[in-house]
């Protein structure tokens, strides 16, 4: 349905053939050139703006597309970094935990009090990973609920641009009866 780019493709066509002159396989370049501009200003101004229209919303699309992906990689990747530190925390929590452990195994009436603070270590670092993967869950859901934002102005300008496209139901426009001689 797009005209003016099928104009745009028969120009280059007839540029890309061979030819031998302003000729090309008989027919007279400059002459198709012409008709070629006769009818691009021929086109309604509407028609046109809709195809500018058009063109517009795709860009706007691809771009739309391109930011969710790096903004949800973007949140991938942060989420990763929160996870592996809140894990390395872990662990050092828990290594120190195991250190204190088996100092304490040696103190036999200290042994009660040891196992009940490893254990306590191990619980607040199961919890500081939990609160960490929270928080990065969390950061995730906004980063989609703007992008979700986004996507919706984006779909906005697209139901507008189809609005704007979609035949009116009015009178008929008149019919040009001159034909243009080719």
């Amino acid at each position: 349905m797009d005209i003016l780019r099928l104009l745009e493709d028969l120009g280059k066509m007839i540029e890309a053939t061979p030819h031998f002159g302003p000729v090309t396989w008989g027919l007279n370049r400059d002459e198709i050139s012409m008709q070629i501009a006769k009818v691009r200003a021929s086109l309604p101004q509407e028609l046109k703006s809709a195809v500018n229209t058009v063109r517009e919303s795709e860009r706007i699309i691809d771009t739309a597309r391109e930011d969710a992906t790096m903004t949800v990689e973007s949140a991938r990747k942060e989420a990763e970094r929160v996870m592996a530190e809140a894990k390395k925390e872990a662990e050092r929590l828990l290594e120190q935990a195991r250190l204190q452990q088996e100092k304490m195994v040696h103190e036999s009436e200290i042994l009660k009090l040891s196992k009940a603070q490893s254990e306590e270590i191990r619980n607040a670092a199961d919890r500081d990973a939990m609160q960490t993967r929270r928080g990065a869950e969390k950061y995730a859901y906004d980063v989609l609920t703007q992008l979700e934002g986004v996507v919706g102005k984006v779909m906005t300008s697209v139901e507008g641009g189809k609005q704007a496209l979609q035949p009116q139901k009015e009178a008929p426009l008149p019919v040009n009866r001159e034909r243009t001689r080719v």
